[in-house]
């Protein structure tokens, strides 16, 4: 079995930051692509920011230039973090990663349970 847990969301004020993190655990042979979606109440979910293998990223543009996604791969863990947060930053934030399980041949897309964002003053 292969889990995502994440960690880190919360209350922020506007203009302030928050880092969040995402574990993947379990009987992983690798793990290809990794990311974060977000969805806000009344939307559908969408992507935030994505980070390939090859170290390739994408954003969402309405967060480039303030997210910044990385990957620890010694952790199997990917980070977003924050910056200059907005109250339309507001989200439920789920983690994805593609992953080949031990014993596999395909990947298998995996989420985490999601972590609640809210920026308010």
């Amino acid at each position: 079995q292969v889990q995502l847990v994440e960690s880190g969301g919360g209350l922020v004020q506007p203009g302030g930051s928050l880092r969040l993190s995402c574990a993947a655990s379990g009987s992983i042979f690798s793990i290809n692509a990794m990311g974060w979606f977000r969805q806000a109440p009344g939307n559908e979910r969408e992507l935030v920011a994505g980070l390939t293998g090859d170290r390739s990223t994408n954003y969402a543009d309405s967060v480039k230039g303030r997210f910044t996604i990385s990957r620890d791969n010694a952790k199997n863990t990917v980070y977003l973090q924050m910056n200059s947060l907005t109250p339309e930053d507001t989200a439920v934030y789920y983690c994805y990663a593609q992953i080949i399980p031990t014993g596999s041949v395909r990947p298998v897309e995996y989420w985490g349970q999601g972590t609640q964002v809210t920026v308010s003053s």
